[in-house]
C-alpha cells in the first residue's frame, strides 16, 4: 500500500484518510522514499525539509484520528511549492545567486500561508530559471531539472521543478507560477493536468516583477485535485489588490455536469501562429481530442478570434523584456554579474525599448482584452494546442534554437496572461517519441469553475498516466 500511496491523488488519500486505511505519515514516507530514489536523476528540488513534513503528517493524522477534526479536504496531503513563492522558514532563493541564502524567511505569501492553513504537508521547495525569466528549468544556483518522460530533455518551465517531481510521486500536489506559461507549459511537457486561473483569483504577494501577467496555480495529477487545491488558495488576501474580496465559488460545485450543449470554439492557430511552427504531431493530438468534446455532447465548431493585426507575442515581448530590465536594475552591479547572461540580455533589450513601445504594448494588451471577450461571448469555452511542440533537450532557453529573449515560442500560452482569462492543460496524446502532448482550455473571466468541470469529462474518457519512470521503484 505504501508504495502505490505516492502515486494516489490527493482526492482519493483523503478518502482513504477517512476510512483509516492510510495516513498521512505513509504518504509523506512514501513521498520521501520517492524523492530518495528520483531527485538525484530528475534535481526537482532546491529544498527539502523531511523532517518538518513528518511533522506536519503526524499532525494531520491526529486531526484525522479524531475524525471531523480535519482542517480541510486536502489535510494531509503531501506538497511542494516553487521557488518563486516566499514561504516562511524556508528558503526562497529565485533561482538566483543574487539573493542571499541566509534570509530571512520571514514572510509567507498568500498561496503558502493558506495550504498551510488546509493542513497540506509541504515536502519542500522545487526548482525554477532565475526569476523565472524563461519557459524552462536551469540555473547557474541550481542546474538543470530533467523530464521524468525522457532524461536529458526539459521539463518545461519556468515551473519545472514542481511537475518533475510530481509526475513521479515526489509529492502529490505541486504549486506553480504563470507570466507567459509558467504552470502550462511544464504541465504541458511532463503530462500533468495545470490551471493558470484568472489573474488575481489566487491571491499573489509580493506583487511579481511581471506584474499582471503572473498568476499562481495549481499542478496536479487529477483535475479534481486542481479543484481542491482552489478551493484553498482562491481565496481573497488584501495583500493582492486585483483580487475580489468576496471571492467564495466552490469548485467541486457542479464539476461532474459535462460538457453537454456547451458551445465550444477550436482554433488551431488562434488565428495568428504560423501552421508551420506548430509541430504535426501536436496538430493530430488535438483535433482528436476536440473530437471527444463532440461525443461528449457538445458543439464544438472551428473558429478564430480576428486579431485585428495585433501580435501577442510582440505585445508580450514588450511587457515581459521592460519589466526584467526594472528587476535587473534594482540589483548592485557585483549581484548582477552573477545573474543568468540570458536574462541579463533580456534587460538589455528591454531597457533600450523605449517609452513609445512599451505604452504602445500597454494599450494593445487592453484592446487584445477586449477582442478576447467579445469572442468569448459567443461561445462557453475555447480548445487550443498548449505548446506548439513537446519537450526538447536541456541547457536550451527556447525552442528553435532561441535565446530565451523572446518568448514567441510559447504563443497559445501567452496569449492568455495578456488577456488575464483562465487556461488550463491537459495531456491529449504522446508524440512520435512517446512525449506528451497538450491541449489548452480556456474560459472567460472568472469561469475556472467551467474549465476544470471541462477538462474533468475530458479526463474521464481519457485518464491522466505517469511516466513510465514513475513505476521504476
Amino acid at each position: 500500500m505504501t508504495a502505490d500511496l505516492a502515486l494516489m491523488p490527493a482526492w482519493q488519500l483523503a478518502k482513504l484518510y477517512k476510512a483509516r486505511k492510510a495516513s498521512p505519515v505513509e504518504a509523506v514516507k512514501a513521498a520521501i522514499a520517492r524523492i530518495e530514489a528520483f531527485n538525484p536523476k530528475l534535481n526537482a528540488f532546491q529544498h527539502l525539509d523531511p523532517d518538518g513534513a513528518l511533522r506536519a503528517a503526524r499532525a494531520s493524522e491526529k486531526r484525522w484520528k479524531k475524525g471531523g477534526k480535519r482542517l480541510s479536504d486536502i489535510d494531509g496531503v503531501p506538497l511542494t511549492i516553487k521557488d518563486m513563492v516566499l514561504t516562511k522558514g524556508l528558503p526562497t532563493r529565485m533561482g538566483s545567486l543574487a539573493t542571499d541564502e541566509n534570509g530571512p524567511w520571514t514572510v509567507e505569501a498568500p498561496v503558502a500561508q493558506r495550504l498551510r492553513e488546509a493542513g497540506t504537508v509541504l515536502l519542500g521547495k522545487t526548482t525554477s530559471p532565475e526569476y523565472g525569466w524563461k519557459g524552462v528549468t536551469d540555473s547557474r544556483l541550481f542546474g538543470a531539472t530533467h523530464n521524468p518522460w525522457k532524461i536529458g530533455h526539459t521539463p518545461g518551465g519556468s515551473s519545472g521543478g514542481g511537475v518533475a517531481a510530481e509526475a513521479v510521486g515526489m509529492g502529490s500536489l505541486a504549486v506553480g507560477t504563470d507570466g507567459a506559461g509558467s504552470v502550462r507549459i511544464p504541465c504541458s511537457f511532463t503530462g500533468l493536468f495545470g490551471l493558470k486561473p484568472t489573474q488575481a483569483r489566487v491571491p499573489l504577494f509580493p506583487p511579481s516583477a511581471q506584474g499582471t501577467l503572473s498568476h499562481i496555480g495549481p499542478m496536479t495529477r487529477t483535475v479534481r485535485d486542481a479543484a481542491m487545491m482552489m478551493n484553498v488558495m482562491a481565496r481573497p488576501d488584501s495583500r493582492d489588490p486585483y483580487g475580489r474580496p468576496d471571492d467564495a465559488e466552490d469548485y467541486l460545485k457542479g464539476f461532474d455536469k459535462g460538457v453537454k450543449g456547451l458551445r465550444i470554439a477550436y482554433s488551431p492557430n488562434l488565428g495568428f501562429i504560423e501552421r508551420e511552427r506548430i509541430d504535426r504531431d501536436v496538430a493530430v493530438a488535438v483535433e482528436a481530442a476536440t473530437k471527444v468534446f463532440k461525443t461528449l455532447g457538445a458543439k464544438v465548431v472551428e473558429d478564430s478570434p480576428d486579431l485585428q493585426g495585433l501580435d501577442p507575442r510582440a505585445i508580450l515581448n514588450a511587457h515581459w523584456q521592460s519589466n526584467v530590465a526594472v528587476l535587473f536594475k534594482g540589483y548592485a552591479p557585483d549581484k548582477q554579474a552573477l545573474m543568468d547572461p540570458g536574462l541579463v540580455k533580456a534587460a538589455e533589450v528591454g531597457a533600450n525599448l523605449g517609452q513609445e513601445t512599451v505604452v504602445t504594448a500597454i494599450h494593445q494588451r487592453q484592446q487584445l482584452g477586449v477582442i478576447m471577450n467579445a469572442f468569448m461571448a459567443k461561445y462557453d469555452l475555447l480548445l487550443t494546442p498548449t505548446m506548439p511542440m513537446t519537450a526538447f533537450e536541456v541547457n536550451q532557453n527556447a525552442a528553435w534554437g532561441g535565446d530565451g529573449v523572446d518568448i514567441g515560442w510559447t504563443p497559445f500560452t501567452l496569449t492568455f496572461n495578456l488577456t488575464r482569462q483562465p487556461a488550463a492543460t491537459i495531456p491529449c496524446g504522446l508524440d512520435r517519441d512517446g512525449l506528451p502532448i497538450g491541449l489548452q482550455i480556456v474560459g472567460g473571466h472568472a469561469r475556472d469553475a467551467l474549465v476544470l468541470r471541462a477538462a474533468a469529462a475530458y479526463e474521464r474518457v481519457r485518464p491522466i498516466h505517469a511516466p513510465p519512470m514513475a513505476h521504476q521503484i
